[in-house]
């Protein structure tokens, strides 16, 4: 059983008829929003990030962390 032009028509009509004009231009856009926050999702954590950012975490040579400091060598090990 195909569902052709005319039959989408009028189930259409009869959806209109019941929720109303302006409930069914609600439910659309709120149905397209989610498809498109739905292929975000599946596009991953990347796509949501701007092009210039990278992924992980990264150093500047510019502004190095400061360093720990070091043990004094004048301790002799205990034993």
């Amino acid at each position: 059983m195909d569902i052709g032009a005319p039959e989408l028509i009028i189930i259409l009509i009869i959806v209109i008829v019941i929720f109303g004009v302006g409930r069914v231009g609600k439910l659309g856009g709120e149905l397209g929003k989610s498809l498109r926050e739905f292929r975000k999702g599946l596009q991953g954590d990347d796509a949501d990030k701007p092009a210039g950012t990278a992924s992980t975490a990264t150093t500047s040579t510019a502004n190095p962390s400061p360093a720990a400091p070091a043990e004094p060598h004048d301790k002799q090990p205990m034993g």
